[in-house]
């Protein structure tokens, strides 16, 4: 989901609490507090030696012991208005962070309208190869490179 996306449908929705679903179909507990708006880059080197980039808004998601908290959907509106200044662009995907045992982020797959509550739906984020043609494996859906390609790492055609 898209930073502009999520903005929109929590202002649709403002008078509604703000709920999030894990991808085993679990919920993150409704006292949850948003700790953290931030905005991730990262440029890296694929095991093909090929330069990339991804950038994200990252929501970090926190379960204290005040049991009674709820954040609605228009404080969560809120919150992202705040973090404007680092988010300038809101074509970025969003993701969350949150700790269950570890710390794991997560993409957003979906989100569902209730009567009383917006749900996000979560899906796990997964690694993946990103010069498979080098490493003899079938092409899957990749980050776009920057720049030109250059050889691989390892003699084997992959690091």
């Amino acid at each position: 989901m898209k930073l502009s996306e999520l903005k929109s449908l929590l202002t649709e929705h403002a008078d509604r609490f703000f709920r999030i679903r894990l991808p085993d179909g679990g919920a993150v507990p409704v006292s949850f507090h948003v700790t953290e708006v931030g905005l991730m880059h990262k440029t890296f080197i694929d095991c093909g030696g090929t330069l990339r980039e991804t950038t994200t808004c990252q929501l970090q998601i926190w379960v204290g012991e005040d049991y009674e908290h709820r954040i609605e959907t228009g404080k969560m509106a809120s919150i992202l208005g705040k973090a404007k200044s680092i988010l300038p662009d809101d074509s970025v995907p969003v993701e969350i962070e949150y700790e269950d045992r570890v710390i794991s982020q997560y993409t957003i797959s979906g989100h569902e309208v209730l009567d009383d509550s917006v749900v996000l739906i979560l899906a796990n984020k997964h690694t993946e190869c990103l010069a498979p043609e080098l490493c003899g494996l079938p092409a899957i859906g990749r980050l776009p490179a920057i720049g030109g390609k250059s050889n691989c790492c390892g003699p084997s055609g992959c690091c």
